[in-house]
């Protein structure tokens, strides 16, 4: 199915089964431990177990490798190194090779995967690997290293990029002549995804065939790069991923398990098992970019901004990408002259790529703290000042409108419900007992990607709708999405559905990812399903132009049949694809949101609490409204955790990050996160899709650090630009405690 033009009222508009909050039909598989994730797959019999061995060193070569106590411990099967697997390829997305040899790139990359019998066994021989290295010397100072870093243009490939400098009017004259302006620089760390189930992955041969249970959110991309990598035919490799704990981008692309496992299990002769270990996981896989930031906005003294520069430094491996940390200001105020750039250092530390909301969740903590800061100084009202800039149309491309924009709503609703009037203005003046307390707010922003979906639907002789797309579930609701599609399409609920996701024998969907995933493979469900319908009516006889399918019965005109009734002689079958044509040229496709966070600092220690959250969302058609809001409130507890605690530490000698697992490198728990409320605005967006859907899931993160910050600021009138906002960064300078 094309669409290439504004979709019209069409059987997702009923809205019996879709709209509707809907329990999550795999919950019941999850509560009960019996959801079979990556590592507990029970298909292959017996397997063997292997452990990775990662480097020690994070820049050099590996002189030497002795395996001869490891060979000799007990129940060892197999060690694979570079040296043993011979010529390997890279992964189209990746930008390191994950097998070092002789070669090493970075800190934990993989050397060597050791497999034996059991998992203890694997483990203690893995110790008795020894390698001998030969050090050089390599950058991992991010400062240091954008002092001659070049700009450099790039994208996320999750829908926010840039070139390396983007110039609309003249930015400098403009700048200078503002009679308000303000001029600062920002920095945020580099962040671990941290998702609960590691990278895991079991691996089994079959001849030249191999079959791999993974934890992967993009099926297809995964199985490319693997075939890729292992030198065969793509059609060689059976890829699956049914249940995926958490990934958060960091299983977007092919993964140190997935490749060592594979080449072990050759090695070994039979299936094998690998997780990496929670401690190596940061330092192994990918991470989110540090950067530096510098904003600068003219203004006149009525708030209009009339000039805005964002420029952002990153770092990454040698033909690395930037952290699009600019993206959102291209798009989210007014001003008619405007500067954006980017600068790419080239850094020695494990690979940065995509986390959840590349490019604007980083770039939101600094530009809406640069936004607050513009407003005080232009002594309006922060919410007053956003409302002010707003546009409907692209600043760059004025002939582009947006398809749907209601940040001007989410605001002003948000404040309404907030208790936004109660704020004082003055920072520093509130307090509640030994609490100094302050209220924030922040626009929220990210671009809806239109990708290509496929999906299968099965009509069988019981009646049951059964739908088959590689599509994945992160913890994010597909199952139960897909099956809400399938049932209102079909006129059944979606308890009639069967839903199978994660397999690379379905058609390929768009995967999950950049809050994509919902609103397209949804809609090539859609369009398989109309297929579908088109096969019923014709089983039945009747004219398909004007058949209606509800409550488990097909009616058209005055004859009615019972759906199963069409699949009595047989199973029915369709197969499709939602493509897309230049719609999303001629109009800005985009999620808006505005997030309110009430704090208390501690005025004796500086220890900071988020009281309450508010988050208004505009975000096209809301499939599911209770699983939605669950993807909101946990993006907002992730920009909690964002806002005050989570860095990856550095370490400059030896080039790694140091608190490489879940004791030191923190994250929000249940006490952090106080009452959290969501608010969906009614929306229905006819130019994204023939849902009129878009996504949510990284649109809840965005802005919420700084709604964090600029809280932080109004309680005590200490401003930190630099993430996270410890205590040790405002604790010198708060009011002194009555």
């Amino acid at each position: 199915m094309k669409f290439d033009t504004p979709a019209g009222t069409n059987p997702i508009d009923r809205m019996k089964v879709v709209g509707r909050a809907h329990d999550r039909i795999d919950g019941p598989l999850k509560t009960t431990g019996t959801a079979p994730y990556a590592y507990e797959h029970q298909d292959p019999p017996k397997p063997a177990y292997g452990d990775v061995v990662g480097s020690a060193i994070a820049k050099g070569r590996i002189t030497s490798i002795d395996l001869a106590a490891a060979k000799a411990a007990p129940g060892v099967l197999a060690i694979v190194t570079a040296q043993d697997a011979g010529k390997l390829g890279k992964g189209k997305f990746n930008t390191v090779k994950l097998l070092a040899g002789p070669d090493v790139d970075h800190y934990h990359q993989a050397v060597a995967i050791v497999v034996a019998d059991t998992f203890e066994q694997a483990r203690s021989a893995a110790m008795l690997v020894r390698v001998d290295y030969a050090r050089t010397p390599g950058q991992f100072d991010l400062a240091e290293a954008l002092k001659t870093a070049p700009l450099t243009g790039g994208s996320s490939k999750e829908g926010s990029g840039s070139p390396a400098i983007d110039r609309v009017g003249t930015f400098e004259p403009a700048f200078a002549a503002a009679p308000v302006k303000l001029d600062e620089h920002y920095t945020t760390p580099d962040q671990s995804h941290m998702m609960m189930e590691p990278f895991a992955s079991i691996a089994a041969w079959n001849g030249d065939e191999l079959q791999l249970w993974t934890s992967n959110q993009m099926i297809d991309w995964g199985r490319g790069d693997l075939a890729k990598t292992l030198g065969i035919a793509k059609e060689k490799i059976r890829f699956m991923s049914p249940y995926v704990g958490g990934g958060f981008g960091g299983k977007l692309f092919l993964r140190t398990d997935a490749v060592m496992a594979a080449l072990g299990a050759k090695a070994a002769g039979r299936a094998v098992k690998v997780a990496i270990t929670r401690p190596m996981m940061p330092n192994n896989s990918t991470h989110r970019p540090a950067t530096a930031q510098h904003i600068q906005i003219g203004a006149e003294k009525d708030g209009t901004i009339t000039a805005i520069a964002h420029h952002s430094g990153s770092g990454d491996q040698p033909n690395g990408q930037p952290e699009t940390a600019t993206s959102q200001t291209k798009l989210l105020y007014a001003g008619a002259n405007r500067k954006i750039s980017m600068q790419l250092a080239v850094l020695n530390l494990p690979e940065g790529n995509a986390m959840r909301a590349p490019g604007e969740a980083p770039g939101l903590m600094a530009l809406e703290i640069a936004m607050d800061e513009m407003a005080e100084k232009l002594a309006m009202d922060p919410v007053a000042f956003r409302v002010k800039n707003d546009t409907q149309v692209d600043p760059e491309k004025p002939e582009r409108r947006f398809s749907e924009r209601q940040l001007v709503r989410c605001l002003q609703e948000g404040a309404q419900r907030f208790g936004w009037s109660k704020r004082n203005p003055k920072p520093g003046q509130v307090r509640d007992g030994k609490w100094l307390v302050g209220m924030g707010v922040a626009s929220a922003f990210r671009n809806h990607m239109n990708m290509t979906s496929g999906a299968r639907v099965r009509l069988g002789k019981d009646g049951v709708v059964t739908v088959e797309t590689d599509m994945t579930d992160i913890g994010t609701g597909s199952y139960t999405i897909i099956a809400q599609t399938a049932g209102e399409m079909m006129g059944v609920p979606a308890e009639a559905v069967l839903v199978k996701l994660g397999d690379s024998a379905f058609p390929v969907s768009a995967g999950s990812g950049g809050q994509f995933g919902a609103a397209n493979s949804t809609a090539g469900v859609y369009a398989a399903c109309v297929k579908l319908r088109d096969q019923v009516a014709q089983r039945l006889g009747f004219n398909s132009a004007d058949t209606v399918f509800a409550d488990g019965k097909v009616t058209s005109g005055n004859r009615s049949a019972d759906l199963r009734q069409a699949a009595a002689s047989g199973e029915l079958m369709a197969e499709d694809k939602i493509e897309y044509g230049d719609i999303d040229k001629s109009y800005q496709l985009s999620t808006f949101g505005a997030h309110f966070v009430e704090v208390g600092v501690d005025s004796f220690t500086g220890a900071t609490r988020v009281r309450r959250m508010l988050a208004v969302c505009a975000a096209g058609r809301i499939i599911n409204p209770k699983s939605a809001r669950s993807q909101v409130i946990g993006a907002m507890t992730m920009g909690v955790g964002g806002a005050l605690m989570e860095e990856l530490a550095v370490d400059t000698r030896f080039g790694l990050f140091i608190n490489h697992d879940l004791a030191q490198y923190e994250v929000p728990v249940h006490a952090d996160i106080p009452h959290q409320e969501v608010v969906f605005l009614e929306e229905a967006d006819p130019l994204a899709n023939p849902m009129k859907a878009k996504g949510v899931g990284e649109l809840g993160l965005c802005g919420v650090g700084a709604a964090v910050a600029n809280a932080v600021y109004n309680a005590t009138g200490v401003r930190v630009r630099d993430y996270p906002i410890t205590l040790d960064k405002h604790f010198e300078h708060l009011p002194t405690a009555a």
